[in-house]
């Protein structure tokens, strides 16, 4: 698993999928899926034993002891024993494409908490820098007061935008906190650094269309559709082949007049079909319909969310080089203006609007270069390129972008 500064360490996030509630419980279905299949493979068709016990009377004084032993059972065709391992296969192979999905919904819920948790520090440390700015522009609008070069007005202004700052620190520290607890609860084994480098966004090198092939071919919610379209057409096969009953064959022993007689005796029965095993044949048939037109609804879907994943990653860089450009700007228009205050040539009003813009500036491109990293990490989670975390390992040997 590659190393990405701004992200968990790699081996924390394997940590806390891998021991995720949903993920246990995936994997505790891949042995439900086993067990389907040994089930399948198995046959529902027992051995029944017939114990038989009597007395037989020919006349008052000619009576006799009799008993009859017999074992049957239904004999499965061979076409339906084949139908039979083929869903046992495809049980567990869905199991198993359950629990990677499981593990790649895990992911998907572990970047969400880690850069929610990411705007809230970022908002909460931009708050910090503005209460400290602010305050150092308060003690020189103090000094110019004491100097006379100022009106108490100004003083009592510049406190003014102190006390506002600090309250939207305030909130901001408790939104930080309340990301930090739900990321903390959902992934105990995650940590939270004091700091999180500030990695510049990296663009996109490849077009929409490997990007598609990419998430079409690794998307587990697909693979479960096309697993259970191949479900039910096995089970639609599986019951017109129950059209035809199975034969129940058994072997009979017995004695009778107190043994002098001895019987031994097979015999084959086969149930009459009816109307109930059509329209049961029917049924499999619709429901087989059914789980291809989910597929082909989950095609549609996956497809466009892979388009909009594409887009919204392209779109979020873009914004966030401009939204950087103006914060660089508008930052150094507060300074200039703040300097010019300290020199007489400037009102505080237009100062301390200047830097409020710098601060909205500033928390846009911080919020914007997030952005742009979430994107840019949902689309490599989706095509497993981020965190390799797949029951077979297939993707371990994947290129990072």
């Amino acid at each position: 698993m590659a190393n990405y500064p701004d992200l968990p360490p790699p081996a924390a996030v394997e940590a806390a999928i891998r021991n995720s509630p949903d993920v246990l419980a995936a994997q505790a279905g891949i042995k439900v899926g086993e067990a389907v299949r040994q089930r399948l493979q198995a046959g529902e068709h027992e051995v029944t034993l017939r114990l038989m016990g009597q007395r037989r009377s020919v006349n008052p004084d000619e009576r006799y002891r009799e008993w009859d032993v017999g074992l049957e059972r239904a004999i499965r065709l061979p076409g339906k024993a084949a139908l039979d391992g083929k869903m046992g296969n495809v049980e567990v192979a869905r199991s198993q494409t359950m629990y990677g999905d499981a593990l790649h919904e895990t992911g998907r819920v572990l970047l969400k908490a880690w850069f929610s948790w990411n705007r809230e520090r970022a908002q909460s440390q931009q708050w910090t820098d503005q209460v400290e700015l602010l305050k150092n522009q308060a003690g020189i609008v103090a000094k110019r007061v004491r100097a006379g070069d100022a009106p108490r007005l100004e003083s009592d202004l510049a406190e003014a935008a102190v006390a506002q700052a600090e309250s939207a620190l305030y909130q901001a520290r408790l939104r930080q906190q309340v990301a930090a607890n739900e990321l903390g609860q959902r992934f105990p084994v995650i940590p939270l650094p004091t700091s999180v480098p500030a990695s510049a966004p990296v663009p996109l090198q490849q077009g929409l269309e490997y990007w598609k092939e990419e998430i079409l071919r690794h998307n587990h919610e697909l693979s479960v559709a096309r697993n259970e379209a191949a479900l039910g057409r096995l089970h639609s096969e599986r019951s017109s082949a129950d059209k035809l009953p199975d034969p129940t064959v058994g072997l009979r022993f017995g004695g009778e007049r107190d043994g002098a007689e001895h019987i031994v005796g097979l015999h084959v029965s086969m149930p009459f079909p009816g109307g109930a095993r059509s329209a049961r044949a029917d049924e499999s048939r619709a429901l087989a319909e059914m789980a291809a037109q989910r597929e082909a609804a989950i095609l549609r879907k996956v497809t466009a969310e892979a388009v909009n994943s594409f887009a919204a990653a392209q779109a979020a860089y873009g914004g966030w080089q401009s939204a950087q450009s103006a914060a660089d700007k508008m930052r150094g228009n507060a300074e200039l203006m703040a300097r010019a205050y300290a020199l007489g040539e400037m009102g505080l009003p237009e100062v301390l609007t200047a830097r409020r813009q710098a601060l909205e500036a500033n928390l846009a491109a911080s919020l914007a270069r997030l952005d742009a990293a979430e994107t840019r990490y949902r689309l490599l989670l989706d095509s497993h390129q981020l965190w390799p975390l797949d029951i077979d390992g297939e993707d371990e040997d994947h290129a990072h972008h």
